[in-house]
């Protein structure tokens, strides 16, 4: 095995303030210190390939498929199509999965602008390079880790700046503020610049970046969780190993029933043989099953479709269903991420409180908060005669309201003349606890108690504070004066989306729980949770969550609602749930729920998710409506429900399969059908009717033991099957000594396994219903018409029986179905006691 040696690391001088030169960033690219995401996380389209046509199974199949073609029986060889279906559909679906993953990104800025000796210049965000100096502004996204710096030279001069970035990290971190950054702090790759500009050292690129490292670990390959295909790919794999002995026990029983391999060899019948032994081990393979299970997935994506609900891999469909436990980001989930006004709490009856509010809600550079107050308030002839914008920093904003009738006004009306009822004076507005820096002693601690007293019913409160002195107000530099008076508080809610109640009252009453993750104050995540139906008083501050992963299952085995909650913490308590047996689905819309939604068993993105979130997860909400949720698991349900019926059906064709080849080869008796009569069976007793069963309408709840359920009932209905042809065939060497010929055995053993096996399909059928009903009738009219159609009996090589045969094969099926009653009265009892 060759080795490759790993170049020495390379020498790098520091920045200088003029930045890298053209040279330098060059070498270093060449290096291999570019910002030049990472690849080949996904498996390639040869790994898809090889995983999904090299198996055993396929190698079974496909081999018994081409012995009969070169035999020249290709009417017996068509149950290699659904081996061949199942094969695409699988190659498909992981395609599928791997362009979703490939397209998957953080970053999605176009250029990243560095400085370069001295000169800005544009170049690609993967041209970027270790120790290159960013220029960032308002709007840019981070394209590599950087740290601030307090020194750079731009155009041979120094150049001038804020020195600070508020930047937006709510895609990262869930934290909803603007976090003001300073020289000395880092910056994240995948943040955004909402207000600043400043100089930064790249630090970390490429695999090594913040966004990158989230990118890898989203990208790398893994199928959703899935009851069903787990239960089928089991039984798949045990059915592969025991094809093994079974085909040599099979073709040993076949040669010594025509005699042994020098006799068939001789009189030609060893073709025969060949054929019965593919017959045998072909009709142990559930063959459908899977082709089956594909389509009713692909039908039930469809239908959610129709609903606004993308499916992004087929077995998501039965998700939700299977779910017990529902993790739901706040912002963006339970909420619209947008704030609305919710009180005014006069503390100072003062005059202009509503047209000094209205005139911060009307600023076109109010934030977020502020601007809910242009509806309910508006400034009238308010006159401002000077402005301090808000800063991330200060926490605060203010407005001067002047006395002078002649004085400009940006913020007056068409009058042109200031309210006679507005204080004139400097208005403060911001975060009470830094507002109250500049407020008397006894105001600021009674306030600060009812502001208090306000965030822990989750209401995010901010201050209005007045003085008449506006002396010493530098806009430049602005200080909080001294003696401000605080004149009202002013409370904000969450925007809680409007079908968010009625959704989660309806998973209450399906038992599942709830945990409502958020990077926000604890306290405003309860107040959330307790408007949209939960019973919670206070949130849990995820500053203080143990590490070990025991101590934090125990937690979130007691607590519902949790604040401060870091993007790592997520995938960890999401781990934390499945450890203690959980299934659990995970919604979100940010960069920092990615890792999450991919852990989870479902992840579910709403429609105004991050593209990297809805990248992972299996389901989006196209329109963001919650009340989408209850329909896709109805959906779910269906699908699940049907599927554990209809394998029953192919499981019932296994056992007796197995057993009859067992039972015939070891007595070296003659398999009883050729390839193309077990099509008949097949075809009317599972294909057809597995194909209408899967698609129709079924409202039963999903209970976990799909496995057992279906071996409880489908090995025994199996082996009554098996002992109905084994009692059949000691019967006919009864009736008519030294047996009956070959065609006539066929016919009857056919009609004898119809007969049970249609019985086998009502039962399954019921609560019947009449699409059911049509649907079993449907097949024993077929089976007739089988045997009534004189092309069809020459096809399929069967004829009418004699009587004495025909009243053995009539008993047989009599005993068989009751016996199918019996067991199905069993089974269900059994079952509902679990």
């Amino acid at each position: 095995m060759s080795t490759r040696t790993k170049a020495p690391p390379l020498e790098l001088d520091t920045t200088p303030p003029n930045g890298l030169s053209a040279a330098e960033a060059a070498r270093r690219f060449h290096a291999g210190l570019g910002n030049t995401p990472q690849d080949g996380l996904s498996r390639s389209l040869w790994q898809i390939l090889v995983a999904n046509v090299f198996t055993l199974f396929n190698g079974i199949v496909f081999a018994g498929f081409g012995v009969l073609l070169l035999l020249g029986r290709w009417q017996a060889a068509l149950f290699g199509l659904p081996a061949l279906f199942n094969t695409l559909i699988g190659v498909w679906q992981e395609t599928n999965a791997k362009r979703t993953l490939d397209r998957l990104a953080v970053l999605n800025a176009p250029t990243a602008t560095v400085v370069r000796e001295g000169q800005l210049h544009e170049v690609k965000p993967h041209e970027v390079v270790l120790g290159d100096l960013l220029s960032l502004r308002v709007g840019d996204q981070v394209t590599a880790d950087a740290i601030l710096v307090a020194d750079a030279n731009v155009g041979g001069e120094e150049a001038t700046w804020e020195h600070w970035l508020d930047v937006d990290e709510s895609l990262l971190t869930g934290e909803s503020d603007a976090i003001r950054k300073e020289p000395g702090n880092e910056v994240l790759s995948g943040s955004t610049i909402t207000r600043g500009h400043a100089f930064a050292e790249v630090i970390r690129v490429g695999a090594d970046a913040y966004a990158a490292k989230i990118t890898a670990e989203a990208k790398r390959f893994q199928l959703v969780r899935s009851e069903l295909r787990q239960s089928i790919d089991r039984l798949l794999r045990w059915i592969t190993w025991a094809l093994g002995p079974m085909i040599l026990i099979v073709a040993w029983g076949q040669l010594r029933a025509y005699g042994g391999w020098e006799d068939a060899l001789q009189t030609g019948e060893w073709k025969e043989a060949v054929v019965g032994a593919v017959a045998v081990v072909i009709a142990m393979v559930p063959l459908g099953l899977v082709l089956v299970t594909s389509i009713a997935f692909a039908v039930g994506g469809v239908a959610l479709a129709r609903e606004q609900v993308l499916i992004q891999e087929l077995p998501a469909v039965e998700g939700l269903a299977r779910v017990d436990t529902l993790c739901l980001d706040k912002t963006g989930t339970l909420t619209s991420g947008e704030m609305r006004f919710d009180q005014l709490h006069v503390i100072r009856d003062l005059p202009g409180i509503e047209q000094v509010l209205g005139y911060i809600g009307a600023d076109p550079d109010a934030n977020g908060t502020a601007r809910c107050l242009a509806e309910p308030f508006h400034p009238g002839d308010l006159r401002v005669t000077g402005q301090i914008p808000f800063d991330s920093a200060r926490k605060w904003s203010a407005i001067e309201v002047g006395n002078d009738p002649g004085a400009a006004d940006p913020g007056a009306g068409d009058s042109g003349v200031a309210d006679p009822g507005a204080a004139a004076g400097l208005w403060v507005f911001g975060a009470p606890e830094f507002v109250m820096h500049g407020c008397t002693h006894d105001a600021a601690g009674d306030t600060l108690e009812q502001a208090g007293d306000r965030a822990e019913d989750g209401l995010r409160t901010l201050l209005l504070a007045h003085t008449p002195s506006t002396d010493g107000i530098d806009p430049e530099e602005p200080t909080l004066p001294d003696r401000l008076q605080p004149v009202a508080l002013v409370t904000f809610r969450e925007q809680v989306r409007d079908d968010a109640a009625p959704a989660m009252a309806y998973f209450a009453e399906q038992g599942v729980n709830i945990r409502i993750i958020s990077g926000d104050d604890p306290r405003t995540v309860a107040a959330v949770a307790r408007e949209v139906g939960l019973n919670v008083t206070t949130g849990y501050d995820a500053r203080t969550l143990p590490s070990d992963p025991d101590e934090l299952a125990a937690v979130m085995d007691e607590h519902l609602v949790y604040g401060r909650v870091t993007p790592d913490q997520k995938l960890g308590m999401v781990r934390a749930l499945q450890s203690r047996g959980h299934v659990v689905a995970m919604t979100g819309d940010g960069v920092n729920d990615v890792l999450a939604i991919k852990e989870a068993d479902l992840g579910i993105a709403m429609d105004s998710a991050a593209a990297s979130t809805k990248a992972v997860a299996r389901l989006v909400l196209l329109d963001g409506r919650f009340s989408r949720l209850p329909g896709v698991v109805a959906e779910g349900r269906r699908v699940i429900a049907n599927i554990e019926r209809v394998s029953k059906l192919f499981l019932t064709k296994t056992t007796y399969a197995f057993a009859v080849g067992l039972v015939f080869a070891v007595l070296a008796w003659s398999f009883p059908f050729l390839p193309r009569q077990l099509s008949i069976t097949d075809g009317l007793t599972i294909g057809v009717p597995a194909f209408f069963l899967a698609l129709m309408p079924n409202t039963a709840r999903y209970r976990e033991g799909f496995l057992r359920r279906s071996l409880l009932f489908s090995v025994p209905s199996g082996l009554i099957v098996a002992v109905a042809l084994i009692t059949l065939h000691i019967g006919a060497q009864q009736l008519q000594p030294g047996g009956y010929d070959t065609i006539l055995m066929q016919s009857a053993s056919t009609l004898t396994l119809a007969g049970i096996a249609l019985w086998v399909l009502a039962v399954l059928a019921r609560p019947f219903h009449w699409l059911r009903i049509a649907v079993v009738l449907s097949m024993y009219l077929g089976l007739a018409i089988v045997w009534a159609v004189p092309f069809l009996r020459e096809f399929f090589q069967v004829t009418f029986l004699p009587e004495p045969l025909a009243w053995l094969v009539l008993t047989s099926v009599l005993i068989g179905m009751l016996l199918v009653e019996i067991l199905k009265a069993w089974h269900t009892r059994v079952t509902a006691e679990r």
